[in-house]
């Protein structure tokens, strides 16, 4: 927030040396590694609608939004003031503002309405999302990643419709008297958690087409003011998962009986609320085949994971700009920051990742785009989601750390927005399956999907004959999958396939100078620490891709 005419000479010292507030401005066109990531992918035609978004996201008003929706997080209402259950979720009102931002946006909706590149331009979108605030994107990525399983039955298009209405309809009201509904997701459960094999809800058949009662609770339900949910239960008589849509109201207008126990008090994500929920003979009715739940909400499991790994390419993203943002404005030592050496090697790999990260991301949300017409692609996106997942997630915390670190002690003030990205950056890693399940997901795919195995050594193959250092890898790995890869050795084989492909996707993208840095310096190279490497790298055109363009 900046503050009009604010005094700088004081009675005791004159206020100089200061860097600015990163407002007015628009954060797509201004983004050069963003921008050039949707000109080269299936949704370059939206360019002027990011541009449009992106000046909105940056304004003052909605970056004042972003933070007045975290300082007052939700508040849980049992009871209404006569003493009777109405399990809401009070919200303060910039978090509505940012809701209705989204969604009116397409946010949630583009993937499914546009005629090209919807997954491209729904990543792009989310990632601007995020730069006002990452809490409202997870309502926003669960309604848009329901779709895909709710085509599984076909007495669901009312609610299709509302879900990619682009429409935000704040109103606790039935899905007929809404313009635009929210979905969710509830799977884990206290005993389980990613095992949902372990679930113990029941479901008791009703007289209708899958119409049940659901009996038991689920650990982690989030956004619980959503409209309805996809949640997995085993239906009497059926030792297999099924899948369910259980809605806030039932059939004849009355509040269905999901329970909300309390709100989950989280280390960051405070915008949003995370609850645990109780179904007390809640109405439901079952999406998809009896006994194939988990087949079927794996649809909106692979879209929310497409969103984690692109929310956390755009949290680094933001970390990289952030911080050359503040040492293009900030001295010390008679020398700009970022003109300082050992600086600028910190800052140039930071961009340096950010740039391949951004790549990798939005090679997936191609791979998504181009799957229902190329079944090499589709095969490409189930292989590739797990592993962009397991690196870019978990490398996210690092990088928004050094991003902090540049700053110094005002990183680490609440005032600055570094304190607030660095709580939220581990949790894109934790939903949606943490490292060791991704890792694991990523050897049964090899183990038994011959196409996506065939399409990942296709995909690296075409980078070979760029750099020896890479094609050494790129050998390895293939031998690795050929024999076989042992669970031990899962996040070493993750880890080692992802840098391959980050390097692979620079490459295919035509930007030689930050994939021969990468392969330098996280290939060839193996420091722990930003700016520990030895390789000569192109610093002026790393930093300079990743500064803003103001």
């Amino acid at each position: 927030m900046t503050h009009y005419k604010p005094r700088t000479d004081l009675p005791t010292h004159e206020v100089f040396n200061q860097s600015e507030v990163m407002t007015g401005i628009d954060f797509f066109s201004a983004d050069t590694i963003l921008s050039d990531a949707i000109a080269r992918s299936p949704a370059q035609s939206h360019a002027q609608r990011l541009s449009e978004f992106g000046a909105k996201v940056g304004s003052e008003e909605v970056q004042t939004w972003g933070i007045e929706a975290n300082r007052n997080p939700p508040q849980f209402k049992p009871f209404d003031r006569f003493g009777r259950r109405i399990d809401e979720v009070e919200f303060h009102p910039a978090y509505h503002a940012l809701m209705d931002l989204g969604l009116s946006n397409g946010v949630s909706s583009a993937a499914w309405t546009v005629k090209e590149g919807g997954h491209s331009l729904h990543s792009a979108l989310m990632i601007l999302m995020g730069k006002a605030d990452d809490g409202v994107c997870c309502p926003m990525s669960m309604t848009y990643a329901c779709v895909p399983a709710l085509e599984h039955a076909g007495w669901t298009r009312d609610w299709v419709a509302g879900a990619t209405s682009g429409m935000y309809d704040r109103r606790f009201l039935p899905k007929e008297q809404k313009t635009g509904l929210t979905l969710g997701m509830a799977m884990t459960e206290k005993q389980g958690g990613s095992d949902v094999r372990a679930n113990t809800t029941k479901a008791r058949p009703l007289d209708g087409d899958g119409e049940v009662e659901l009996t038991g609770h689920k650990w982690f339900c989030s956004a619980p003011m959503s409209d309805a949910f996809l949640t997995l239960a085993y239906e009497e008589g059926d030792e297999r998962l099924s899948c369910y849509l259980v809605p806030r109201w039932r059939p004849g207008g009355t509040r269905n009986t999901i329970e909300i126990q309390r709100l989950k008090d989280k280390l960051g994500d405070r915008s949003n609320a995370s609850s645990e929920i109780e179904y007390k003979g809640a109405w439901a009715r079952r999406v998809g085949e009896k006994g194939r739940g988990v087949r079927t909400i794996i649809e909106m499991v692979n879209h929310t994971r497409l969103d984690c790994l692109v929310g956390s390419a755009g949290l680094i993203r933001q970390a990289a700009s952030t911080a050359i943002w503040h040492a293009d404005r900030r001295s010390a030592f008679q020398r700009r920051l970022v003109d300082q050496p050992l600086m600028r090697e910190v800052l140039a790999e930071m961009a340096m990742e950010a740039d391949g990260v951004m790549a990798l991301a939005f090679r997936v949300a191609e791979a998504f785009d181009k799957a229902k017409e190329d079944e090499h692609e589709a095969a490409l996106a189930r292989i590739l989601t797990p592993l962009a997942k397991y690196w870019i997630c978990k490398r996210a915390p690092y990088l928004v750390y050094e991003a902090m670190e540049a700053h110094g002690g005002v990183g680490y003030v609440e005032e600055f927005p570094l304190a607030r990205m660095f709580r939220q950056s581990p949790l894109n890693a934790i939903w949606e399956g943490s490292g060791n399940v991704i890792a694991l997901d990523v050897l049964r795919a090899l183990a038994r999907d011959e196409a996506a195995r065939e399409a990942l050594k296709a995909e690296m193959a075409n980078a070979a004959g760029h750099h020896p250092a890479l094609d050494e890898r790129l050998k390895r790995l293939g031998q690795t999958v050929e024999g076989g890869i042992g669970e031990a050795d899962a996040r070493r084989f993750a880890e080692q396939a992802t840098l391959a492909l980050i390097a692979a996707s620079l490459i295919r993208a035509g930007l030689d100078p930050v994939a021969d840095a990468f392969i330098a310096r996280r290939i060839d190279e193996t420091p722990v620490m930003l700016g520990a490497g030895s390789a000569q790298i192109d610093a002026d055109t790393l930093i300079d891709r990743a500064r803003l363009k103001v």
